[in-house]
């Protein structure tokens, strides 16, 4: 590592360490950025959850977590359930899923998943 780079990396935000280490531990593992997933494309995608929470409904209540990989958040919508044990924020999550892009935003619903240990 130069000098440059490590006058660069004291400068760096911890949010952007951060999402340096999410990116590479999703790419180590094989999963796809949540930044380059098309429309409609299957895609596994790995980060942290960052917030979980229950849209109540009438007709469907849903469990959503916004699951960020160091590019993107992308939220895991759940329909049919009010929790999930151990979903929970700070958790890190493996999820398989049709993406879906609307109005801006990235949403897997009722995707497969795997809680990850916390490195």
């Amino acid at each position: 590592m130069t000098l440059l780079q490590r006058l660069r990396d004291l400068t760096r935000s911890e949010d952007d360490l951060v999402a340096d280490e999410l990116r590479s531990e999703a790419s180590r593992s094989g999963c796809e950025p949540v930044a380059e997933g098309a429309d409609r494309e299957v895609i596994t995608v790995r980060g942290t959850v960052r917030s979980v929470t229950h849209r109540p409904s009438t007709k469907v209540p849903a469990l959503v977590a916004e699951l960020y990989d160091g590019t993107e958040a992308v939220d895991l919508v759940w329909l049919g359930r009010r929790e999930i044990t151990g979903v929970e924020p700070g958790r890190h999550l493996r999820a398989t899923g049709r993406l879906c892009r609307r109005r801006g935003g990235a949403t897997i619903y009722n995707p497969a998943y795997e809680i990850l240990p916390t490195s």
